[in-house]
């Protein structure tokens, strides 16, 4: 391949001029990031392969839309393909609840939970086919990963590599120089290269997530060739949703951090271009599990993500509930992020990574983290570590069920299911599209079992459920799995009749000076929806009627205050609230 000009390399944002067709402006794009590359390539990239598939039901999503996170054999059945039980599970007991599905990685893969995977072009057997996939997709959309930056140390490309074959050896990196990588950022602690045998010799490949999973080289358009195929299966099977895992890291520099460099945002740019010339109702969802302001940066563009992880809320939300203290949640909430039109934050509690700390580095306190640290131990959590680039370890994240983490500090579970609701009404309230790991609406606990016989602590809470037990604990109205899918599974139909919730309706947070209690107001235009979060174990009593009107500084409208959740008209001027109660208030009338 052929270098890029040295005005292109040396450019910091590449050139996107108004007036050109969607051929031409991919081609200014890809010639900013590659130089010379092969002729039509744009027009290539932008061409309707695809055997189309009907569109989701709607576009984009509304106060209707939340997502379910679980992987492909969540739910088992013995001798039935994971895939298949799934569906049979959701479509007992979750109609309706969740229209959009992330299964996570269902290709081949050798480890890290599917993400190292060994054939892009099959599913592993355990789960079934690609058949199996699109049946899923029936009556739902699907969200599934794209996880560009590396492949299993097993995939035919590394093989390629390693016998010195073209073109396969050319789509993984190895080392490109011996010096310039002391400043990359990690997010292990395992090393940045690994060594392997090659025809030629030994050998470096590049490791950023450890050793069975090697960086693709993105210096290579074939690469991109390569996930724009794979964009097309997934499309062609229902899933029109893409998550672009690990993607900050695709591109690297030496002398650089070598993660969200101009050249990752130019991939993202030329990736959603691909996605909305074969679906306009597909919708890209960036995975950065960074700092706010960089995870920011794939959403405020307006042309790269439409849907971004927000990052932040799991920690803040999980050291709120844990010390009675919510100055810090509301701080952060009060200066929540305006966003292009068409974007969101999805909002989530929980999912099958870790609950990640960078994100709330500049936010909390290192006492208050340390506190949070020696609190999910007491429960029964691990803390990972990632590596510096000063060579030192630092909590990178804590590895923990929910479930387990909303336990009192004193190891009880005194007022654990009210810490638990209260999070999740909290997730389904704010700006954004809600989102549900399985494992946490099933009140999972800590898996020791399958971290003992794995060694990984996500094992913790990636727990795996057999079909028949599962049923049995939903047929107890009293277990806390039959609970909790009852309680979110009610809380959800309501949103879906309140037009305040969509997901880009205006929010304002009402509690800024508070540590007591969290007051948010959704929606615009009398369609003004108040939800109310005590989080707290203690009752509290709020002067409710003045306490909006004060905060809001707007008077309130003169009929009576009804609790969409509950149904009930708040009679009373001062309410009582319960221990980590939930109230979304709307004016009747």
């Amino acid at each position: 391949m052929d270098e890029a000009p040295p005005e292109a390399i040396g450019s910091t944002d590449p050139p996107l001029e108004g007036g050109r067709s969607d051929v031409g402006r991919l081609d200014d794009l890809l010639w900013w990031i590659y130089g010379d590359h092969p002729p039509g390539m744009a027009a290539a990239l932008l061409s309707h392969r695809l055997q189309r598939t009907p569109a989701p039901a709607t576009a984009g999503w509304d106060q209707r839309t939340a997502v379910l996170i679980g992987y492909a054999d969540a739910v088992q059945a013995p001798g039935e393909p994971g895939l298949r039980t799934l569906r049979r599970f959701l479509d007992q007991h979750c109609p309706g609840l969740f229209p959009v599905l992330h299964v996570l990685p269902f290709l081949e893969s050798t480890s890290d939970g599917g993400f190292a995977i060994s054939n892009h072009t099959r599913i592993d057997p355990a789960y079934g086919d690609w058949v199996d996939l699109a049946a899923l997709a029936e009556g739902r959309t699907l969200m599934a990963d794209l996880v560009l930056n590396h492949v299993s140390s097993s995939h035919r490309w590394v093989q390629d590599f390693r016998r010195g074959a073209v073109p396969g050896g050319q789509m993984v990196l190895a080392r490109p120089s011996e010096e310039g990588w002391d400043q990359v950022v990690r997010p292990r602690s395992s090393a940045l290269f690994t060594r392997v045998e090659t025809a030629q010799g030994p050998r470096e490949l590049w490791t950023t997530f450890g050793p069975d999973q090697v960086d693709l080289d993105w210096r290579n358009p074939a690469v991109l060739v390569e996930f724009v195929a794979q964009i097309d299966r997934l499309l062609s099977h229902g899933a029109h949703w893409i998550r672009l895992d690990a993607v900050g890291f695709l591109w690297k520099e030496a002398g650089s951090s070598c993660i969200h460099l101009p050249r990752t945002h130019a991939l993202v740019k030329v990736l959603r271009m691909v996605l909305q010339a074969r679906e306009f109702a597909a919708v890209m969802v960036s995975e950065t599990n960074v700092p706010e302001e960089e995870n920011l940066s794939y959403l405020r563009p307006g042309d790269e993500a439409q849907l971004a992880y927000n990052f932040p809320l799991p920690p803040l939300l999980l050291e709120c509930l844990t010390s009675g203290r919510a100055d810090l949640l509301n701080s952060w909430l009060c200066r929540w992020p305006v966003l292009p039109a068409g974007t969101a934050l999805l909002n989530f509690s929980a999912s099958h990574d870790g609950i990640g700390l960078r994100p709330v580095e500049g936010l909390m306190p290192e006492e208050r983290l340390q506190r949070l640290l020696r609190h999910c131990e007491i429960q029964g959590g691990l803390i990972s570590h990632r590596r510096r680039a000063d060579g030192s370890d630092s909590p990178y994240e804590i590895n923990i069920t929910w479930w387990s983490a909303m336990a009192d500090s004193g190891g009880g579970d005194t007022l654990q299911w009210e810490r638990y609701l209260c999070s999740q009404l909290l997730v389904a309230a704010l700006a954004g599209v809600p989102a549900f790991y399985l494992p946490t609406l099933l009140t999972s606990r800590n898996d020791r079992g399958r971290f003992a016989r794995t060694g990984l602590r996500r094992d913790l809470n990636r727990e795996r459920f057999l079909e028949e037990a599962v049923n049995r604990r939903l047929r107890d109205p009293d277990a806390p799995a039959a609970r909790a899918l009852a309680a979110i599974g009610h809380a959800l139909r309501v949103r879906h009749q309140l037009r305040a919730f969509h997901p880009e309706a205006p929010m304002r947070c009402l509690s800024g000076s508070r540590s007591d209690l969290v007051l948010l107001r959704r929606g615009e235009d009398g369609h003004h929806v108040w939800a109310v979060h005590n989080m707290t174990a203690e009752r509290l009593n709020l002067p409710l009627a003045r306490l909006l009107q004060a905060a809001d500084g707007q008077p309130l409208a003169p009929q009576p205050l009804v609790d969409r959740l509950s149904g009930s008209l708040l009679e009373a001027a001062t309410p009582t609230i319960p221990p980590y109660g939930v109230l979304w208030l709307q004016g009747l009338g």
